[in-house]
């Protein structure tokens, strides 16, 4: 029949066995084959945190978001750059693409696109072919809206044309005019 003891006591193999299953996945750190598939998307951004303070150069290969403060200078020329909403960068910036959403002290290059969100602050000179300011952004600065490839073609065939027609049309009238006297 029934017996009360052996219903309260569990088998001791069974408990031990189920125990450090779900504790594994809960303590494995992160970017381990545990919870790969979990961070497969995040792989290409990092994130800095509100509480960090970087000052210097600041470069990489990798899109990047910025939510604490950064000094100096920031370079990832072929990837995007994010200041997040608490970011507060006084920097020189060079990036594929820039999105503000926090405050900007400084030149922003970018190769592709400057965005500066709503609440977003930009105090510096933009350079970049693609600027969105927001509604509700803060910008003061200059923008510099050159293309790659057309940028430096139009200018020596707009400014050579003018010294060279210039300069023979100036010298003939002074003599056609002292010829007619």
């Amino acid at each position: 029949m029934w017996k009360r003891d052996e219903a309260v006591r569990p088998p001791s193999p069974q408990p031990a066995a189920p125990a450090p299953a779900p504790q594994q996945p809960a303590m494995a750190p992160a970017g381990s084959r545990a919870d790969a598939g979990h961070f497969s998307e995040r792989d290409n951004n990092v994130n800095i945190g509100k509480s960090i303070v970087i000052k210097g150069e600041l470069t990489g290969s990798e899109d990047l978001t910025i939510e604490g403060q950064v000094e100096g200078t920031i370079q990832l020329r072929d990837h995007v750059l994010t200041i997040g909403p608490n970011g507060k960068i006084k920097a020189q910036i060079f990036a594929k693409s820039v999105i503000v959403l926090g405050e900007v002290n400084g030149n922003v290059t970018a190769s592709e696109k400057v965005d500066i969100r709503d609440k977003g602050s930009v105090d510096g000179d933009i350079v970049s072919p693609r600027v969105a300011i927001a509604e509700g952004a803060h910008f003061r600065g200059s923008v510099d809206m050159q293309r790659k490839t057309g940028a430096a073609q139009p200018q020596p065939q707009a400014q050579a044309p003018r010294p060279v027609a210039a300069a023979p049309a100036a010298q003939p009238q002074p003599a056609a005019a002292g010829a007619a006297r």
